[in-house]
């Protein structure tokens, strides 16, 4: 009789973490996006403005996997002031042989949350210069301090610098990294401090307008925008886009949409048809990366569909082998 197993988010954070292994599947889900026929729609998105709420569901079929997820993912940016956290959301896991639901991820964007961060990592792994020692967080949130952890496991990080619009979370942020990160982390005064002389640069909020402007880079600089996954949203000036050596999409098709990219388009910087590498083709070996020392790099990552069933099934194998969650006979 066929059975789903349902696992909370408590459970989930006792055997699913940041770690290499999640970094791994997450760059595998990169390449099978630019080396197989993945099935992989559109963002499915809904807004609800008057309480600064936005919903996204994705998906995707990953050939050669058992199963896939479909992700409903809220963000509602009041929600802090109710006490409340801005993100959450559940992921179903289902059979890509027969459909049928066999695991519910109650997860609260937890695992959104780590499959995010191991994606800002594989970004750092083939685009940073190997030697890149320093960091410059954008934010402040939950992201921000794992994209920072995630930069730590695949670059000698030794310092970072933090920003934030509310200079009372960059500075608690940077209280905290040291202990378990063990490097050296304070709170910048501004955006612009944070970044100047940062080996990566990653933005990491909801920003409408740009935080990150163009004439702030550097030769050698390496930058992931991990917060415009929707239209409206801008975390860097359009500018840069145009400046980098190296623009690279998750996925081209969504970024030309709701990434930087699509910012770049709109100001009739870039063309709305012009190429740019996808991150897994870099990392397939089918597309060139960084092609200096000197070269500055962008990684624009809206978030996609493959790193969900990604993590999902990730979740469902260590789940399966530790038997954990709790099992209904459907």
């Amino acid at each position: 009789m066929p059975q789903i197993r349902i696992l909370t988010e408590a459970e989930l954070r006792q055997f699913i973490s940041l770690d290499i292994e999640t970094i791994d599947a997450i760059e595998a889900a990169f390449v099978a996006l630019a080396t197989k026929p993945v099935a992989m729609p559109p963002i499915m998105r809904l807004d609800v403005p008057e309480h600064r709420g936005e919903v996204d569901v994705k998906t995707a079929y990953v050939p050669g996997l058992a199963g896939f997820a479909i992700k409903v993912s809220p963000g509602f940016f009041d929600n802090p002031k109710l006490g409340l956290p801005s993100v959450n959301g559940l992921m179903m896991l289902l059979s890509a042989k027969t459909g049928l639901v066999e695991a519910l991820f109650l997860d609260n964007g937890y695992l959104t949350d780590i499959r995010t961060a191991a994606a800002g990592a594989v970004a750092a792994r083939h685009l940073a210069r190997e030697d890149a020692s320093s960091a410059a967080i954008l934010g402040a949130g939950v992201q921000a301090r794992l994209q920072l952890k995630a930069l730590t496991l695949v670059r000698p990080i030794r310092q970072a610098r933090i920003w934030a619009r509310d200079a009372a979370k960059a500075e608690a942020a940077a209280r905290e990294a040291p202990a378990e990160l063990g490097i050296s982390v304070t709170a910048a005064k501004d955006a612009r401090s944070a970044v100047d002389g940062a080996d990566i640069v990653v933005t990491t909020t909801p920003a409408e307008t740009p935080i990150l402007m163009a004439d702030w880079l550097s030769p050698g600089q390496h930058v992931t925008a991990m917060g415009s996954d929707a239209e409206h949203k801008n975390e860097i000036e359009p500018a840069a886009i145009v400046r980098a050596d190296l623009y690279v999409a998750d996925s081209l098709k969504q970024t030309r949409r709701l990434g930087e990219l699509h910012h770049a388009i709109a100001a009739g910087l870039v063309a709305g048809d012009a190429g740019f590498a996808e991150l897994g083709a870099i990392v397939a070996g089918t597309a060139a990366g960084r092609a200096s020392q000197a070269a500055i790099t962008i990684a624009d990552l809206t978030g996609t569909g493959v790193q969900d069933t990604a993590i999902a099934t990730l979740a469902h194998a260590r789940a399966l082998r530790n038997d954990r969650g709790t099992k209904f006979s459907t």
